[in-house]
């Protein structure tokens, strides 16, 4: 675990993964220190952002090794309906040398964990796909990719929550908002939420 002070307000944690990066979430959320105000997970860090005031980087530290060893407990499970039509299907079951059908199967089979959002707000990343579905992102990302698309890249899967440019492999669709901005928590997925895929009939 390493720190890194990021201005006078908040401090970058470095640890092993997402899963270590939870679990310091989660202890913190269940045994709060004064001064924290946001608890930000990324792919391996937590960046902490603090009242300086209130809490400074040395009491932050002495704490950490305490909470940090908690485990976290599983988010919420989410399941998605998706429309397996997407545009770069046939593509990676080409590339993959199996079937669209297949590469369906393979996509709905794991239970995925939300490790962090990131790229646009309410984006999730998620972490439990199948090895061999893992390829690189798109040489030449497109300059519009439609809201609720499914789409996969690098070892992550996850589903575009608004229309933007993207270079992640489009496999299908699903009709859920995954963020809005009236709702009291805008985000619909978390860091550590559960996500299950299932194919519309």
């Amino acid at each position: 675990m390493n720190l890194r002070p990021m201005g006078e307000g908040a401090v970058l944690v470095e640890v092993a993964g997402h899963a270590e990066a939870h679990a310091l979430r989660h202890a913190l959320l269940d045994r709060p220190l004064a001064g924290v105000r946001e608890l930000i997970p990324g792919e391996s860090s937590l960046l902490i952002v603090m009242d300086p005031l209130i809490l400074d980087l040395d009491t932050l530290a002495a704490h950490l090794p305490v909470v940090g060893k908690k485990t976290s407990a599983p988010g919420s499970l989410h399941e998605f309906r998706v429309v397996y039509d997407g545009e770069d299907l046939a593509i990676v079951a080409k590339q993959l040398g199996v079937t669209p059908q297949e590469v369906v199967r393979r996509h709905t089979l794991p239970l995925y964990e939300v490790a962090f959002l990131g790229f646009v707000p309410g984006f999730p990343y998620l972490t439990g796909l199948d090895p061999s579905l893992r390829m690189p992102r798109r040489s030449r990302p497109r300059t519009r990719v439609p809201a609720g698309s499914v789409a996969m890249a690098d070892g992550y899967t996850g589903i575009y929550p608004q229309a933007t440019p993207g270079g992640w492999h489009i496999l299908g669709r699903c009709p859920d908002r995954l963020f809005d901005a009236t709702r009291l928590q805008p985000a619909l997925l978390m860091p550590g939420d559960r996500v299950r895929f299932m194919a519309a009939t």
